[in-house]
């Protein structure tokens, strides 16, 4: 069933339903950037939102969670733990932190942001615990290769959920992505647009003309019909708005093939095996 609407859900492997679209609040700025981009959103009726301890803003997401109106229990956010916090017991109190800045009670999804050598283990058990205790609904991982993956899936009791990763036309990751897909982890596109790099290219912008939409929207409509929940991030409410959408067109098989030949296995951000952590 491909997503038909912004409220459209994946259901994860613990029957958990988790939208196929959100807003991503990567280096959007503490206070009323943050705040209003995550209002904007909510009311525009984006219900996930997407942030991590390092990016520095949980607190004014759980403020624009707060006075949205929106009732908790509709909305669906997730955290990340940081490199630095990794291990068990930071981790469980990394978790209590990022909870207590969001203003919340529990996490619809939490996430090991980066597979740090030596300690990604560990702190993937400390999820574990997190879950079991019923603080997150769901539990994954963010940046995770096979490889990584394959130690968590060994070493753990419970499957990730979802794997996070750095996925656009130029990194298709069609090895991981079908990994995932045969130990039914959901994966999750961040940076979708490359961070705006892909907007002007001629293949893309050939597909959007044809469909009378924009670049970004062509993208993240690829990524639902690849099966890959995305996150776009954005500060501008006419972009937030635009970006979301996606559902009421379709690509045809011969688009979605001419957006997969755009591969170069180009990344925009770190390589999670070559990352000083």
């Amino acid at each position: 069933m491909m997503a038909n609407s912004l409220q459209a859900t994946t259901t994860l492997h613990n029957g958990v339903k988790m939208p196929w679209f959100g807003l991503g609040v990567f280096k959007v700025s503490e206070g009323d950037e943050v705040i209003q981009s995550v209002k904007d959103a909510i009311r525009a009726g984006y219900k996930s939102i997407d942030t991590a301890a390092v990016y520095g803003n949980e607190e004014g997401v759980g403020k624009a969670i707060a006075e949205s109106g929106v009732p908790r229990e509709e909305l669906f956010i997730t955290s990340k733990v940081w490199n630095a916090d990794q291990g068990f017991d930071s981790t469980i109190s990394a978790f209590n932190i990022s909870l207590k800045k969001l203003g919340l009670d529990y996490l619809d999804l939490y996430l090991v942001h980066w597979p740090v050598k030596g300690k990604y283990v560990e702190t993937w058990k400390a999820l574990e615990k997190l879950y079991q205790d019923g603080l997150v609904r769901a539990i994954g991982v963010s940046n995770f290769q096979v490889h990584h993956l394959k130690d968590v899936l060994e070493a753990g009791s419970i499957v990730p959920m979802v794997n996070q990763v750095e996925y656009h036309p130029h990194l298709t990751q069609t090895e991981l992505h079908d990994f995932c897909k045969q130990n039914k982890i959901q994966l999750e596109a961040w940076s979708p647009l490359k961070q705006g790099q892909l907007l002007n290219d001629p293949t893309i912008v050939a597909i959007a003309e044809a469909h009378q939409k924009t670049p970004a929207q062509i993208i993240l409509r690829w990524d639902l019909q690849n099966e890959v929940v995305t996150i776009p991030k954005s500060v501008k409410k006419d972009r937030i708005i635009s970006n979301a959408d996606i559902f009421d067109f379709q690509l045809t098989d011969k688009d979605m093939q001419q957006i997969n030949e755009l591969n170069k296995n180009e990344r925009v951000g770190p390589d999670p095996d070559n990352f000083d952590f």
